[in-house]
């Protein structure tokens, strides 16, 4: 597996940047913000992703149709989201076209004015987003269980927000949001193309050196573990839908490496993933299941979803547990581990693939960790992990009395 080498320097303001010099016709720019909604205080659950709506809707020097023409006019890509932690915009562009993508990223993330008129319309367009996930119960379970493993914390929040949260928001609240969060010290840029660091680093410079310094990073509320829960609602219309899951280490974590392999191992993408194998492959009880980990800075969880036919949903949560009490009781043989790591770093290999992927990968790393591990390193990582090292961590998160459960039913089910 062939190394990167990205680069790490800081702007006269404290912004920090990644660099990666890759040689391609394409470049990838994005703009990083600790700005995600377990940032967001009481009463503005949702202002974090309708800022990122609203960001693209015009600035001091540029009306709503001139932002998004500017670098779709010569082919290039525009784009944002929102997480949990960070919010993000980014832009992929021919090569050729750096200071236009700069400029217009600088303008967006540093100028924007949000005009009346945009934010009622955007208003709609998010609560016609709301609505859509509403009607998806494969995608609101996800919701609700977070909600309810990180109940009165604000990583239980629906990113979207409610639709009186959203139609509660003025042009005041996104001035205010971007005020305490668009600072030097919360933001980093990272870039993937191919340019040298001396030039980027002038036009950096030239383009975000104003951004407003700020004095201090911030800081999550620490997450303070709720009691295990099982709840069962009718809330499906063809199919059941089920989670199973508990907390996980942070990505700060030691442990947070053992607990990636163990949920590929459970039921990563691979076709040859255990539940895969179980519940789809020998049983036919479901088409999707699946086994996620999901790390914020200093928690986490672990899920496995599935969706099934009403009559095969006690018999897929027996198999789902039935996977984890063997992982709580028997350690992995040495080819089974040799097996499961080389798989792992196969992911890691097949992720790399992508620059505009590593572009983002590159700059949430940065912002979050702080550092960019290098390939050897998390190679080195994985590698290390050891059969008793797994089986301690499987038994810290897997164990049943750990275990939370969310099932939706069918609406007319008895």
């Amino acid at each position: 597996m062939y190394e990167l080498l990205p680069e790490i320097f800081t702007l006269s303001n404290g912004m920090r940047v990644v660099y990666l010099h890759a040689n391609a016709q394409v470049a990838h720019l994005g703009v990083t913000v600790l700005a995600g909604s377990r940032f967001e205080r009481p009463q503005e659950n949702g202002l974090a992703h309708f800022l990122e709506h609203c960001i693209f809707k015009g600035t001091t020097n540029r009306k709503t149709f001139h932002v998004l023409s500017r670098l779709d006019s010569v082919g290039g890509e525009l784009n944002a989201y929102t997480a949990k932690e960070e919010l993000c915009v980014y832009a992929s562009f021919s090569k050729e076209h750096i200071l236009r993508a700069t400029e217009l990223l600088s303008d967006i993330m540093l100028n924007s004015n949000f005009p009346e008129k945009e934010i009622k319309k955007e208003k709609e367009i998010i609560i016609d987003e709301i609505n859509s996930y509403l009607d998806s119960p494969s995608d609101k379970i996800f919701d609700d269980f977070e909600e309810m493993i990180f109940k009165g914390h604000a990583l239980g929040n629906n990113i979207l927000g409610t639709r009186e949260s959203v139609q509660s928001f003025t042009r005041e609240h996104l001035l205010e949001y971007m005020k305490r969060s668009f600072t030097a010290d919360n933001m980093v840029i990272s870039f993937v193309g191919d340019m040298s660091k001396s030039q980027l680093e002038r036009i950096l410079e030239k383009h975000f050196g104003a951004c407003t310094e700020g004095k201090h990073k911030h800081q999550p509320e620490i997450f303070e573990p709720v009691p295990t829960f099982y709840k069962r609602s009718k809330e499906a219309n063809y199919q059941v839908h089920a989670i199973i899951g508990g907390m996980a280490p942070g990505y700060k974590d030691d442990e947070r490496r053992g607990m990636a392999l163990l949920t590929n191992i459970l039921g990563g993408p691979a076709l040859n993933s255990r539940l895969n194998l179980s519940i789809r492959e020998k049983y036919g009880y479901s088409y999707n299941v699946e086994a996620g980990y999901t790390s914020y800075a200093d928690t986490g969880y672990w899920s496995v979803y599935f969706g099934t036919d009403q009559k095969y949903v006690d018999k897929s949560m027996s198999l789902v547990q039935k996977e984890l009490k063997l992982l709580c009781d028997k350690k992995l043989g040495v080819l089974q581990l040799n097996q499961a790591k080389e798989q792992l770093k196969g992911y890691l290999a097949l992720s790399l693939d992508s620059n505009s992927g590593l572009m983002l990968g590159l700059g949430k790393s940065l912002l979050l960790f702080d550092q960019i591990d290098t390939i050897a390193e998390i190679c080195e990582g994985i590698d290390q992990l050891t059969a008793n090292e797994l089986l301690e961590v499987a038994n810290r998160f897997f164990s049943a009395e750990q275990c939370s459960q969310l099932i939706f039913d069918l609406q007319d089910a008895d």
